[in-house]
């Protein structure tokens, strides 16, 4: 089975990079995949990706060794199981606030024994390799977004179920829901403290820690503070900045 990047880095000791897709065109993503990022996000929550540029964004990332993530739009297991047999190498899935839903993710997208995925990895074998179904449930991510104060109050309920592999903070919801300002790369204190008691959390029950970035800088502390996954930009932004500074010569 095609390795996941991700998972090589981290057995090297290595913290991993990320970048946020949300405009839904094949193209957009191959190039960005080409950058030599670690691992690519598909956002089908927020972004304007629906299930057919999905699967050709999937298909431009497996051009690299990239690693192919997706954020689904919710905790719904047919979505989450037709984003891995589309080729998804892990599946961030948002507002998991109880023990339950961490369960009912996580069994999503593992194949029995361990879960409830159904068998039908149509371009996912060919992604990945024949061995797909031997290697899957080891090979696979699922990453459970922590965004809530309710969700904070469960946090160590939920990095406690079994086949999880990593607590992906969103700092704006977690902001929002704290009473806070929702936004990226946080410094207000108590949302500092929320997004520390995630990572100590994750720590301490065996998974790795992600959290979604805006800037270079902020990743780069995040990885200092021991975060595993630091997404650190997005498509749209990239765009956006790069057309600012053209700009500037007009």
């Amino acid at each position: 089975m095609r390795a996941n990047r991700l998972k090589d880095r981290w057995a090297d000791g290595k913290a991993a990079s990320n970048c946020w897709l949300t405009i839904p065109a094949a193209l957009p993503a191959e190039l960005l995949a080409h950058q030599g990022w670690d691992s690519l996000t598909i956002d089908m929550q927020h972004g304007h990706v629906d299930l057919a540029a999905m699967h050709a964004m999937l298909v431009a990332l497996s051009t690299t060794n990239t690693t192919p993530l997706v954020r689904v739009s919710w905790n719904n297991p047919g979505e989450i199981m037709r984003a891995l047999d589309a080729g998804a190498y892990g599946i961030i899935c948002p507002c998991i606030d109880t023990v339950e839903e961490a369960e009912r993710f996580a069994g999503a997208c593992r194949y029995a024994p361990e879960g409830y995925r159904s068998v039908g990895p149509r371009r996912a074998s060919l992604y990945a390799g024949a061995d797909y179904m031997e290697k899957a449930n080891e090979t696979i991510l699922s990453i459970a977004q922590i965004e809530s104060k309710t969700a904070l109050t469960n946090v160590d309920g939920i990095a406690s179920v079994k086949g999880l592999d990593m607590l992906y903070v969103g700092p704006s919801d977690l902001g929002l829901s704290l009473g806070r300002e929702a936004r990226p790369d946080q410094t207000d204190p108590i949302v500092v403290e929320a997004i520390d008691r995630i990572l100590a959390s994750a720590k301490a029950h065996g998974l790795k820690a992600g959290i979604y970035c805006r800037t270079a800088t902020y990743a780069k502390a995040m990885i200092t503070k021991g975060f595993d996954l630091v997404t650190v930009t997005s498509d749209e932004s990239l765009l956006a900045g790069g057309a600012a500074i053209a700009r500037e010569f007009l």
